[in-house]
């Protein structure tokens, strides 16, 4: 089996002002060829869900996803995974406000930006948006979250805005529910509703 999170754990601790070795070494046992560079963990989830669904298994296809922990860590990581570093072939999922890090630090490592795909506002939005309101609902209903949800709708903050743009908001507002949700959300869309970029993404690897 292919230990690719082991790989992804230490090129994080590479990219902190770790040591190199153990990232170098993982990338020659695990076969790695491909990096995709997104912002989080939920993103993750969403793309090792979408290809699972497809039958593909990536980390055996050598891609690692690579979360960054924030879009402006992009040229480190480019910079210690692309030509100049490891040698993969680089590409990433962003948020269009984030497309502006993403082609300057794919620009300074020397990589083409031509393999970003760019959410409209950010993933999480796209799956609402593909799932629409009603669907994602009964999904955080039967995560038997009717309650948390029903609450934040209550708050005054809340009011008036558009029913997509709350669910988006309430993925956010607590620690590990955009991971659960990034994972869910793709296993519940419908084949012909894909989110663009997603699609994109997958089938450029």
């Amino acid at each position: 089996m292919v230990d690719m999170g082991a790989f992804r754990d230490a090129v994080g601790r590479w990219a902190a002002g770790g040591p190199a070795g153990p990232a170098e070494e993982l990338a020659g046992r695990t076969g790695v060829r491909a990096a995709v560079l997104v912002e989080g963990a939920s993103d993750l989830a969403a793309v090792e869900a979408l290809a699972e669904r497809r039958g593909r298994d990536l980390a055996a296809e050598g891609v690692c996803v690579v979360p960054m922990g924030g879009a402006m860590s992009v040229g480190r990581y480019a910079g210690l995974l692309g030509p100049d570093g490891l040698g993969l072939r680089l590409s990433g999922l962003c948020d269009v406000r984030e497309r502006p890090f993403f082609d300057r630090g794919l620009r300074r490592a020397g990589a083409p930006a031509e393999g970003v795909f760019v959410c409209v506002r950010d993933l999480e939005e796209e799956l609402v948006r593909s799932l629409g309101a009603e669907r994602v609902e009964e999904i955080v209903r039967d995560e038997g979250e009717l309650r948390p949800w029903q609450t934040f709708l209550r708050q005054p903050a809340q009011h008036g805005r558009p029913r997509e743009q709350l669910l988006r908001r309430f993925l956010g507002t607590k620690k590990g529910r955009k991971i659960r949700y990034g994972r869910l959300l793709v296993e519940a869309l419908d084949e012909r509703r894909v989110p663009g970029p997603l699609e994109g993404l997958l089938r450029s690897l």
